[in-house]
């Protein structure tokens, strides 16, 4: 007979799914699929005290995912929202912030910005300047201190199923067990039954906060390629835009040299930020490149 459950950690074909009832089990796939992310639903066969098949993929709402030319990685299934996490210190990447934002717009999910560190004063000013540009199309930022205190997140967070992405370093892990009492305990847990190393942020894992809530923390990562979006998608993810798309001189304007290109004009009169637009010709650009 089989059980309904939701994957809380993925790793290669091992997936620990958590069923109605609390119970967990260990999991694989039949046949060779294994394109499940944390957070999918599936159908599971108990095989054993705690060993399971994963026999059937039940709907998803969402899939946050990057892509190269070559291959995708999966990152989170049935999110609502994507809380992309920066810090004072280290650097971040802003473009980066873009490419995970788009993602998060392309598939309808809530797009947050988490500014960690900020006790960090000295560094708070030059962050904040990075970050202005996305506060001013709408995107929340909030600032906290992990190691602090992590009440100014809680709210957020309330009856939504969110997922942490970011840079390594941001303090993503320091957040999670801020947020959440035991999750040091329970990734060590999950690592051993996922026969995954010691690095445990080597795959995602699910955290319950409460009955209504839950997070995704996510591997770090140094880069967020898009190439599963078409160039049409992608200007839609940049949501600035949006107000002159299809008002190009040229119906396929790319946005680079045409005359009369709506986007471009608006870069130059500063309605649109110009960091945004070079990240937008940026990923346009590689994407090109990749289909050429």
């Amino acid at each position: 007979m089989s059980i309904e459950g939701t994957i809380i950690a993925a790793h290669g074909r091992h997936y620990e799914v958590e069923t109605a009832d609390g119970r967990r089990w260990q999991a694989m796939p039949r046949g060779k699929r294994s394109d499940y992310a944390c957070g999918d639903r599936v159908e599971i066969e108990p095989a054993g005290s705690d060993q399971a098949s994963i026999v059937d993929h039940l709907l998803r709402d969402s899939l946050l995912y990057r892509s190269d030319q070559w291959k995708q990685k999966l990152i989170a299934a049935n999110v609502d929202q994507v809380i992309v996490v920066t810090a004072t210190e280290p650097a971040f990447s802003d473009e980066l912030v873009s490419r995970a934002l788009a993602a998060a717009e392309h598939e309808g999910m809530r797009g947050i910005i988490v500014l960690n560190k900020s006790d960090l004063a000295d560094a708070l000013p030059a962050a904040r300047e990075r970050l202005a540009p996305f506060q001013a199309i709408g995107y929340p930022i909030v600032e906290m201190s992990a190691k602090q205190d992590a009440a100014p997140l809680r709210p957020w967070l309330e009856d939504r199923l969110s997922v942490f992405v970011g840079q390594s370093g941001m303090g993503k892990s320091t957040l999670i067990n801020a947020l959440v009492p035991g999750a040091k305990a329970a990734t060590r847990e999950i690592s051993t039954a996922l026969d995954s190393g010691k690095h445990t942020t080597t795959h995602a894992t699910l955290y319950r906060l409460g009955d209504d809530a839950a997070i995704i923390d996510s591997p770090g990562l140094q880069e967020f390629g898009l190439a599963h979006l078409t160039f049409g998608e992608l200007e839609w993810a940049f949501r600035e835009f949006r107000p002159t798309l299809g008002q190009c001189r040229f119906h396929d304007c790319h946005h680079e040299n045409e005359p009369g290109c709506a986007v471009k004009a608006l870069a130059e009169s500063g309605a649109v930020d110009r960091r945004r637009f070079e990240h937008f010709r940026a990923i346009a650009g590689g994407q090109q490149r990749n289909r050429s």
